[in-house]
């Protein structure tokens, strides 16, 4: 379970990001892209970027219900492991993104990103990893 130390911290970070960065969006993918340029083609039908959205917006909802209660998230986690292998992507990137997620919120705190949030997101990207690989 997360702590409330890194639940708070975590929630704090992003709350930041939305207040520097305000949709992630375009910054996650793009990190994505630049670091698995052959992921983009997996994207050639999303033209409008709305299925990238709904996608990062159910990654967020995860994470806070798994920092929170975990009602569902670790099963929603594991469960996408499974059908994003189904799309020919591997556990390991599966996890990766998340990671991309919490690089892009860093970025977006800039100056107020802290060493405690980072030891938080490194402890949640930990419990994650668990219900995925």
């Amino acid at each position: 379970m997360t702590s409330p130390e890194d639940r708070a911290l975590i929630e704090r970070s992003l709350e930041i990001a939305a207040e520097h960065g305000g949709d992630l969006t375009a910054a996650v993918y793009a990190r994505l892209f630049r670091e698995r340029p052959e992921l983009e083609a997996m994207f050639v039908m999303d033209t409008d970027g709305a299925v990238r959205g709904e996608m990062l917006s159910r990654v967020f909802a995860a994470i806070l219900d798994f920092i929170g209660d975990r009602a569902y998230a670790q099963n929603w986690i594991s469960a996408e492991a499974t059908t994003h292998e189904g799309y020919l992507v591997p556990r390991e990137d599966f996890v990766r993104f998340f990671q991309t997620v919490s690089e892009a919120v860093r970025d977006a705190c800039g100056e107020q990103w802290t060493p405690e949030m980072g030891r938080a997101w490194i402890s949640l990207l930990s419990g994650i990893r668990a219900y995925v690989v």
